[in-house]
């Protein structure tokens, strides 16, 4: 038993230090971009044309005030829900083209809604967290497109196309949520006062 566990001793110390420098690495580049007032002027202008915006009572709830806490969270459970769902179904379920091509749609028709709701939040966000909350949508951009043309591949009967640019949009999306949820749940707890 000693024995065992000696020999997965340093594999497991070697995966936990391998683990824990990509960890330093990524909150420092999250720090770079809190940090970083290039795009200042532009977050400011959005936000300004954002809280402007005559939505009365749907501000609340798109906030999600009626029930409590942020909406946006939940909302991109349906993209991301699809996609995944897509992306399991074209690698392990041969001849699913068409349940594929279906959630890739219906994770499409979900980014709208998620959208407005991060959007929403986003507006009145002090700066440190709009600026990592701008190259979250950034991601969520590069996502949006590499599953539309993922669609259009998958509908033009080019299924290996699509198949490929849903694999490039699951990698953006991975990247957006882990953004979105530094943002939100890590460091910079976004939403979680529903009177804030």
């Amino acid at each position: 038993m000693n024995s065992t566990h000696s020999a997965r001793t340093p594999r497991t110390g070697r995966t936990g230090a391998v683990l824990r420098t990509g960890s330093v690495r990524w909150l420092t580049a999250l720090g770079r971009i809190e940090r970083t007032t290039a795009a200042d002027p532009a977050v400011r202008a959005l936000q300004r044309g954002i809280r402007a915006l005559p939505l009365g009572a749907a501000r609340d709830l798109l906030r999600g005030r009626p029930v409590g806490h942020p909406l946006h969270p939940v909302l991109v459970q349906v993209p991301i829900g699809c996609w995944l769902s897509a992306a399991v179904l074209d690698a392990a379920v041969p001849g699913s083209r068409n349940a594929a091509t279906t959630l890739t749609a219906v994770g499409l028709a979900g980014v709208g809604p998620a959208a407005v709701a991060g959007w929403v939040d986003w507006a009145d966000l002090p700066p440190e967290q709009a600026r990592v909350g701008l190259a979250h949508a950034l991601a969520n951009a590069a996502a949006v497109t590499c599953y539309a043309v993922s669609l259009a591949a998958r509908l033009g009967g080019r299924q290996a196309k699509g198949r490929l640019w849903s694999t490039g949009g699951l990698a953006a999306v991975a990247l957006t949520g882990a953004l979105g949820g530094h943002v939100a749940y890590y460091r910079q707890a976004v939403g979680t006062d529903p009177a804030g």
